[in-house]
């Protein structure tokens, strides 16, 4: 390959792939506290009262919230600690028939000759629609001594059933990380974070 044509190819696999990258979806947030510092301790993550905690899914929440917690300052403590996280997590299929497909695609590509564009219209089945899995995490920070909660907070995100932000350990650190980002965050307000 001439050499004034090898920056061309390389630019035509760096669209080609940036074609074909899966979206980052945005997670929603909205988180709730009284405006005043919030302390940091000893934490203990659990359950919310009656789930399944047991399941490998609901311990992937788990771990991210206590992941996320050990990153802002918070130390993780079984017996006696200054606080307690109490973590829930939902997950749903919003069915495909219920998510709208746009009509025109726009496609980049590209070979050893160039750039090229594309532009389709789905006039047939263009294969089997997806479902869409709703998955949301709820967190409240109390403090055990008297049950007081100083935060909380909910985060949410919707992935279509094959891609990998719809995986539950994906999802789990994913809505976890949103959720505390910039802790404790503007109360009242949802925000998209992506």
């Amino acid at each position: 390959m001439p050499p004034r044509l090898i920056p061309l190819a390389m630019l035509s696999l760096t669209l080609g792939a940036a074609g074909c990258a899966t979206p980052i979806t945005p997670v929603d947030v909205t988180r709730f506290h009284l405006g005043t510092p919030i302390a940091r301790g000893t934490v203990a993550v659990e359950p919310q009262p009656g789930t399944d905690s047991g399941s490998l899914e609901y311990r992937a929440y788990l771990a991210a919230v206590s992941r996320e917690l050990s990153r802002i300052g918070y130390a993780d403590r079984a017996e006696a600690p200054d606080f307690l996280a109490v973590v829930g997590y939902s997950r749903g299929v919003r069915p495909a028939s219920e998510v709208r497909r746009s009509p025109v695609t726009i496609g980049v590509g590209g070979g050893t000759g160039g750039v090229g564009l594309g532009i389709g219209f789905g006039i047939g089945g263009g294969g089997r629609a997806q479902d869409v899995i709703a998955t949301q995490l709820n967190v409240q920070i109390k403090r055990r001594s008297t049950g007081e909660v100083v935060w909380e907070g909910r985060s949410q995100t919707e992935a279509r059933e094959n891609a990998p932000a719809a995986q539950p350990g994906l999802a789990a650190a994913r809505l976890a990380e949103a959720l505390f980002r910039d802790f404790p965050g503007e109360s009242g307000r949802t925000i998209s974070v992506k």
